[in-house]
């Protein structure tokens, strides 16, 4: 019989609509605190915040400079989200780009959504930044160099169950998996499945 927990971090773990974040995930994971983009203290998973450091260093030679919106959630916290976002946008957004708790990546310290800073504003709201394509582009580029990937692909709604989310990072540490994944505009469970 097959169990819902783990042992140690595993970085390609899956979570989405179908598959529910391991159970014994939080005693596993290694959490740092660091400061979101309004300077309230937020958790990453170590290794992917060490990781999201250096892109966002490489990112700034090309004067391209990146925020924590947000990283990792409680599952009280995913369930604040929910509300608050099907009460401002309704049943249908909630459902299109809201995870359901304890089925969000977010849970896993893994998944980093990033906002820009351009000419000193700093650009949030996802109507906003999905007009930013040419930025989210070159970001694009510099994401399995280390360690990430883009999670939510354009035209992989199918698959994932989300809409395109240029912003949303996830850390699987293996650099050359990383790059087939991007190279080949792959998604998380395309990748996984082709494995099995």
């Amino acid at each position: 019989m097959k169990t819902n927990t783990i042992i140690e971090t595993d970085y390609m773990v899956l979570v989405n609509k179908k598959n529910k974040l391991p159970n014994n995930w939080e005693n596993i994971i290694e959490l740092v605190d660091t400061k979101d983009a309004w300077n309230k203290v937020v958790k990453v998973e170590r290794e992917a915040f060490i990781n999201y450091c250096k892109l966002k260093e490489s990112l700034k030679k090309e004067n391209i400079y990146i925020e924590i919106d947000s990283a990792y959630r409680s599952v009280a916290e995913q369930e604040n989200i929910w509300n608050s976002f099907e009460s401002e946008y309704g049943t249908d957004y909630v459902k299109k780009y809201v995870a359901i708790p304890r089925y969000s990546e977010h849970h896993t310290g893994l998944a980093i959504d990033i906002c820009i800073k351009k000419d000193g504003d700093l650009i949030f709201e996802n109507s906003e930044m999905l007009k930013e394509e040419e930025i989210f582009l070159k970001i694009h580029k510099r994401l399995s160099r280390y360690g990430f990937i883009l999670r939510y692909p354009k035209d992989k709604e199918y698959i994932t169950g989300y809409g395109y989310e240029p912003w949303h990072f996830r850390y699987i540490k293996n650099i050359k998996i990383a790059k087939e994944i991007m190279n080949n505009n792959l998604t998380l469970e395309e990748y996984l499945i082709n494995k099995i």
